[in-house]
């Protein structure tokens, strides 16, 4: 029996040019294509093929939704992720959502055949070339500070440009609790002083305040 194939691309060309890829190989047929994440989820439901090969970015949304509506139903289903977007970031989301195989855009075709082999077989495990390099990188990257939840309120009247005596008020604590605090949130964040400390924040996603004008 040869293993069945859906494809989802919003550009047709690339369907078609995988669809001969797959269909030079005896054992894989392409029984079905789809160019969105809502006609591909249909699609799949009404045909149950083996794989499904799809596209990282659809016109109304993103790839993944295919993969997890899936997988939220059926663990035998191979799921190939075929993009030209291959950094960490998305290389984890498609392993978290349940992907079997991660295969970036300028491969050789021949490579995503082989990939929905592997995925027809081992639907649950996870293929990626850049895979070991991207667990490197993210083992040796510094986890950002955390702060707790009286320091992120700290730090929010900070940012609204409130003195230490205001924020201690605002707080129901004493002024030297909140000197505390504003050290200890300094220190975290590597700055020396206010502005220093709302930059970072920023920067790290701990706050999503606009910088007070005067600083």
């Amino acid at each position: 029996m040869t293993t069945t194939v859906l494809l989802v691309d919003d550009h047709e060309l690339i369907r078609q040019g995988l669809a001969r890829a797959f269909e030079r190989d005896s054992e894989m047929t392409v029984v079905g294509q789809a160019d969105s994440v809502r006609t591909g989820i249909e699609t799949w439901r009404s045909l149950r093929p083996d794989v499904v090969v799809t596209d990282l970015q659809l016109p109304d949304g993103h790839g993944l939704e295919i993969v997890s509506a899936v997988r939220a139903e059926v663990n035998t289903t191979g799921l190939v992720v075929l993009t030209m977007h291959a950094g960490d970031e998305h290389i984890f989301a498609a392993m978290e959502a349940g992907a079997s195989a991660f295969v970036g855009k300028d491969t050789r075709a021949t490579e995503v055949v082989s990939a929905a082999k592997h995925a027809a077989v081992a639907p649950r495990t996870f293929l990626c070339a850049g895979l070991s390099q991207a667990v490197m990188r993210r083992a040796t990257t510094p986890a950002p500070p955390k702060l707790s939840a009286r320091e992120t309120e700290v730090l929010s009247l900070l940012a609204d440009g409130l003195g230490t005596g205001e924020i201690a008020t605002s707080l129901y604590m004493s002024e030297s609790t909140a000197k505390t605090h504003i050290t200890h949130i300094y220190q975290k964040l590597g700055a020396a002083n206010r502005a220093q400390a709302l930059v970072t924040a920023m920067r790290l996603g701990l706050l999503n305040h606009t910088m007070p004008e005067r600083f």
